[in-house]
């Protein structure tokens, strides 16, 4: 038999709870005139699932902040377990929880201090679930440390969308932080400026001379690049390395822990590892703060039309106070991605194919890492598998007027990208 009075308790407990977030709800808004208190936004509000993309440093503030604004139906994925280091800042886990996976945790512990809460808990890579499986929310907030996994969500939004169903269209709620500093921004796919439209905006990751890293090693980062550069593929052949695999992490820290003794090198250690194959910026706790909650504030005013939401990028300095600096960034009309059209490039036809590739490499919009190309469906140059690498391995050393015209579209994949890029190529 059920409890009326247990049952009326919970209700007025949980009311009690988000009365603050009501009230903003139930009268007409200063900020947004245009905006109607009617009883369906609170529904909406308390039914519209949220997708949550990582439960670290920033998973974790957004998911409190998530539950604390009155979304009731959250989602949280991510493949990663929990490290001691993570206990500085990603409060919603213990030490009794190292090792266990980041979004179990952090979803019972959510379930367990905020009733009336459903957060599910996904343990698993983004890229294991399909569309049918992103369709479902009405918004999606990426906390991630990843610009790779950034790049694949980004190009799955924007291939979902179809201009005659605007259910497809999902907001996309990307924070990201760097020390002191961190971004917010708001990504309508299709109709704004998406992730790739501003990779050139990316710092160019920190590199050691392979000289070093084969040689003279001195720092524990040499031992750890050598361990990820050199030694993995000698080990493990054609298979590409997941740096979000716990198993893969494990292994380089223990081959570059290894290599660090025979150099007498201190400061190898499992979140070391992680930071340098992943590039991470050692988080602080109060930058999290500060851009989860910009993204909470987003993701609530997108669906309550109670204000405003952000258009489209608000960048944040604490170096030497608080700082932040709100800008529209504009869609690029050759985006790969979002843009209808070729990407279009100026490179010496009397260059190697090997010299554009590492050209490729180096351009702050693309950041490729072992790029193939092909030309009306012929590859001219294939990364895998071994047989066909080698016997396309001479035309590295052929120039590209050898390969090709001026002006001439050629087609670019890389294992970073989740699609492949046309770019036109004319000598200059």
């Amino acid at each position: 038999m059920v409890d009326m009075h247990s049952s009326l308790d919970t209700e007025a407990a949980e009311s009690q709870r988000w009365a603050g977030i009501y009230k903003l709800l139930d009268r007409e808004s200063l900020i947004h005139p245009e905006f109607e208190p009617v009883p369906e936004i609170k529904d909406f509000v308390k039914s519209a699932k949220i997708l949550v993309i990582g439960a670290g440093g920033l998973g974790c503030e957004i998911l409190k902040n998530l539950a604390l604004t009155g979304f009731k139906d959250i989602h949280v994925i991510d493949m990663d377990t929990i490290d001691i280091s993570n206990l500085n800042r990603q409060f919603l886990f213990r030490r009794a929880d190292v090792g266990r996976p980041k979004a179990v945790t952090a979803a019972a512990f959510v379930n367990k201090r905020v009733h009336g809460v459903t957060v599910t808990p996904h343990y698993c890579k983004i890229q294991d679930k399909d569309e049918d499986f992103y369709r479902e929310f009405a918004i999606i907030i990426c906390g991630l440390d990843s610009i790779e996994a950034r790049r694949w969500i980004n190009a799955t939004l924007v291939n979902m969308v179809d201009p005659e169903d605007p259910d497809t269209l999902k907001p996309l709620i990307d924070g990201g932080t760097e020390g002191f500093k961190g971004q917010a921004r708001v990504i309508l796919p299709g109709m704004s400026s998406c992730y790739e439209c501003s990779m050139d905006m990316l710092s160019k990751p920190t590199g050691f001379p392979l000289c070093t890293i084969a040689n003279t090693p001195r720092l524990p980062e040499h031992c750890i690049e050598w361990a990820s550069v050199l030694e993995w593929p000698n080990k493990h052949g054609e298979r590409k390395m997941d740096t979000d695999d716990p198993k893969d992490i494990q292994w380089l820290y223990e081959t570059a822990l290894t290599r660090a003794k025979q150099y007498n090198i201190q400061g190898v250690t499992y979140s070391l590892t992680q930071g340098v194959v992943k590039n991470i910026i050692p988080a602080i706790a109060a930058t999290n703060a500060i851009i989860a909650a910009s993204c909470c504030n987003e993701a609530f005013k997108i669906a309550t039309t109670s204000a405003k939401y952000l258009d489209n990028y608000m960048m944040y300095s604490g170096n030497e106070g608080v700082y932040t600096y709100t800008f529209q960034h504009q869609k690029k009309e050759d985006c790969p991605v979002c843009g209808q059209s070729t990407t279009k490039l100026e490179f010496r036809g009397d260059k190697t194919l090997e010299e554009f590739m590492d050209y490729l490499k180096e351009k702050p919009d693309a950041q490729l890492k072992k790029p193939s190309f092909a030309i009306g469906g012929k590859p001219l140059y294939m990364q895998a598998p071994k047989q066909l690498e080698e016997a396309l391995r001479p035309n590295l050393s052929k120039t590209l007027a050898e390969l090709f015209s001026s002006g001439d579209e050629i087609t670019v994949t890389d294992s970073t990208l989740p699609f492949s890029m046309q770019v036109q190529v004319t000598f200059a």
